[in-house]
C-alpha cells in the first residue's frame, strides 16, 4: 500500500442555474473522489490475490447529506447507498494481457447498473469517482437567498488489500436564490 492515507478530495457543488422559481425543482451536482491508499491498493495484482483467497466482492458504502442555512443547518436531502466491485475470472481478449493465460477482472455496480472498464485506472474511476445529481423542491427552502452545503462520507470493510476505515469531507457552500 502507498504511504498516502485514504481521503475524500475536494467536494464541489454545482447548480444548473442561479435562480429558481419557488414551485420549481433545484438540481445540485455533487462531485468528489476517494483518493490515496484505498484507490492505489485497488489494482490488478491485489484483485487477483483477493480472488484467489475467495475475497471477491468489495462494497463501498457512501452518502451525501445536503443542508441549508448557516449555523443551524437544516437537512434537505440525504443519499445513503453503496457501490460494489465484483471480481471475476475471464479469458475475454479485451481484458486479458497476452502474456497471461487467465486474468481476474472487475465489474463495478453503480445504482445496480454494471460497468466493466478495460484499464485499472478506468475501473478505479468507476468505483471511486462520484458525480451525483440531487433534486429537491425549491419550496422546501422558501423565497430568498439560501446557502447550501454538503457533507460526504464513505466506508468499507476489511479486505485482503485494505483495513476497514471511513472518510468524510464537506463542500464549500454555494448560494441559490428562490423567487
Amino acid at each position: 500500500m502507498g504511504s498516502e492515507k485514504t481521503y475524500i478530495s475536494e467536494v464541489s457543488l454545482t447548480t444548473d442555474k442561479d435562480e429558481y422559481a419557488k414551485n420549481g425543482d433545484i438540481v445540485i451536482g455533487v462531485k468528489f473522489s476517494i483518493q490515496g491508499n484505498l484507490r492505489e491498493a485497488f489494482n490488478e495484482k491485489n484483485w487477483t490475490d483477493s480472488y484467489n483467497k475467495y475475497d471477491n466482492l468489495f462494497k463501498l458504502k457512501y452518502g451525501i447529506k445536503l443542508a441549508s442555512g448557516g449555523i443551524r443547518k437544516r437537512a434537505l436531502k440525504e443519499i445513503d447507498t453503496y457501490r460494489k466491485a465484483s471480481l471475476f475470472w475471464t479469458r475475454n481478449p479485451k481484458l486479458v494481457n497476452p502474456h497471461q493465460e487467465k486474468r481476474v477482472w472487475v465489474q463495478v455496480a453503480k445504482n445496480f447498473e454494471p460497468f466493466i472498464r478495460l484499464t485499472e485506472d478506468d475501473v478505479r474511476a468507476e468505483l471511486f469517482d462520484f458525480d451525483e445529481k440531487i433534486t429537491f423542491k425549491a419550496s422546501e427552502l422558501g423565497e430568498g437567498k439560501h446557502k447550501i452545503g454538503a457533507e460526504v462520507y464513505a466506508s468499507w470493510q476489511k479486505h485482503h488489500f485494505t483495513e476497514p476505515d471511513s472518510v468524510k469531507n464537506e463542500a464549500k457552500e454555494i448560494e441559490v436564490t428562490i423567487k
